[in-house]
């Protein structure tokens, strides 16, 4: 928990204990449905909470935005991002219903109102979003294809609606035909050898109406 506040010291008193509770929420429901690894559980808040909450150092998101996480698996990014924007409205999408079970009774645990849930796949839920967040669960070009008519029309950031999501490694190859993307690299924000090849990439994407 001391490495959120040592990037994020200005949480409130309601935050710092939504964070603190986040551990042994899903160390219990992790024995029941693996839904996070052994070894990430004891790291969580380095590997899973830290890391999503990059985003936020990318583009803090104003009051009464509306936020997608597409396979959300655990509640990743969109859990701790919602914990540290509580007047914005998550919506947390996962095609596996034990994923979408656990993040339920997380957020529950959590004293949590700001987020929804649905088990489905993101091309069968209806709606737009200023952004649309992700953990890496496919490459761009399809994940592009997945979200495409997600986006909404106004934008109300510094940063154009459009997809900001966490990926690793080099991506010359897998972004070279999206000439409109901001790679952002993580060491910018965080000094843990944890993040050294990590990213959050932004893509603009237009309103399909």
């Amino acid at each position: 928990m001391d490495i959120i506040l040592k990037y994020f010291p200005d949480l409130t008193d309601t935050q710092i204990e939504q964070f603190s509770k986040l551990k042994d929420l899903y160390q219990d429901w992790n024995l029941k449905i693996n839904v996070v690894s052994r070894k990430d559980i004891d790291e969580i808040y380095l590997r899973h909470v830290l890391h999503s909450l990059a985003i936020a150092k990318v583009q803090a998101f104003n009051p009464g935005a509306s936020i997608m996480d597409v396979g959300t698996g655990g509640g990743f990014p969109g859990v701790p991002l919602a914990i540290l924007h509580p007047e914005v409205n998550f919506h947390l999408v996962d095609s596996i219903g034990k994923k979408i079970k656990v993040v339920n009774e997380v957020v529950e645990g959590l004293g949590i109102t700001n987020v929804k849930t649905t088990n489905d796949r993101v091309e069968n839920v209806p709606g737009q979003y200023d952004f649309i967040v992700s953990r890496a669960v496919a490459q761009m070009e399809t994940f592009v294809r997945w979200v495409r008519g997600h986006i909404a029309k106004k934008s109300n950031h510094e940063l154009k609606n459009g997809i900001l999501y966490l990926k690793g490694g080099d991506l010359t190859e897998e972004l070279k035909k999206y000439t409109t993307t901001t790679i952002y690299d993580l060491p910018t924000f965080f000094e843990e050898d944890f993040f050294e090849t990590k990213k959050v990439v932004h893509l603009p994407m237009k309103y399909k109406g």
